[in-house]
C-alpha cells in the first residue's frame, strides 16, 4: 500500500470520496499551516489520509470507536506520511482525550450520533480547543426545523428507519448548544449534494462577557 488511499481499504465510503476535495477547498483557508486537528469519527481514514496529502503542513489526528476502530487501525497501519497520526479510540460519551488542539474536525457524523451526544462532544471539544480554535462539522442540517431539500427530508427518515436516535439536525440546536461551551458560529457554508460545513470559533472568556454585553 502506498501513502493514498487504497481500494482495499476496509469501510471505503464512496460519499467520503466524492467530498473531499470540495472539504480540502474549504479548509485550505480555515486551517493554518502546522494546525493541529483532530478528527472526530474518522471511519475508513479516507478523509485524513486525503488532507494530508493535500494540505500544508497539517497534523491530522484520526479517531473513532468500535466498529469502525478496527479498520481504521488495519488501513492506516501501511500508511507513512509526514503529520498523520496514529488512529486514537474515542467514544464522544465519555469523550476522554488529553491534550489540545488547533481545530476538531467531524464530517457526516452528528446526524448518525444520538441528540442526546450532542451536549457531551460540544463540551470535549471546548475542553481540547485553545482560544480561537475551531470546530468545523460538515454535514446536513435542517434550518427551523425545516429540511433544505427533499432529498434530505428522506434521507432523514432512511436515518430513523434505521436508528430512531439518529436524523439530520436543526441548525440551532447545535449552534445553541455549541454556544453554551463558548463556540461561536462563524461561518455557514453550502456544499454539493445539499450539505453543510457549520464553522465554529471558540470564545476567550473575556470575548463571550464582551459579547453578552456585560
Amino acid at each position: 500500500m502506498g501513502n493514498e488511499v487504497s481500494a482495499n481499504f476496509e469501510l471505503f465510503n464512496n460519499a467520503a470520496d466524492n467530498n473531499q476535495q470540495f472539504i480540502a477547498d474549504e479548509l485550505k483557508w480555515l486551517l493554518v499551516p502546522g494546525a493541529r486537528v483532530l478528527e472526530i469519527g474518522s471511519g475508513s481514514g479516507q478523509h485524513a489520509v486525503y488532507f494530508v496529502n493535500h494540505l500544508k503542513e497539517v497534523n491530522w489526528q484520526p479517531a473513532d470507536k468500535e466498529p469502525y476502530f478496527g479498520a481504521l487501525e488495519r488501513n492506516l497501519k501501511g500508511i507513512s506520511l509526514s503529520g498523520l497520526e496514529k488512529p486514537i479510540y474515542l467514544d464522544v460519551a465519555q469523550f476522554v482525550i488529553t491534550g489540545s488542539f488547533d481545530a476538531v474536525f467531524c464530517a457526516n457524523v452528528m446526524h448518525i450520533m444520538s441528540a442526546d451526544l450532542i451536549p457531551s462532544i460540544m463540551a470535549g471539544v471546548a475542553n481540547l480547543l485553545d482560544d480561537g480554535g475551531l470546530l468545523i462539522l460538515y454535514g446536513p442540517y435542517k434550518y427551523k426545523g425545516d429540511f433544505t431539500t427533499e432529498s434530505n427530508a428522506k434521507f432523514d427518515e432512511w436515518l430513523k428507519s434505521r436508528d430512531v436516535r439518529s436524523g439530520i439536525r436543526d441548525i440551532e440546536l447545535v449552534q445553541a448548544e455549541a454556544r453554551t461551551r463558548l463556540l461561536e458560529l462563524i461561518e455557514d457554508i453550502p456544499m454539493p449534494a445539499n450539505n453543510r460545513l457549520l464553522v465554529f470559533r471558540k470564545l476567550s472568556e473575556n470575548d463571550a462577557v464582551s459579547d453578552s454585553g456585560f
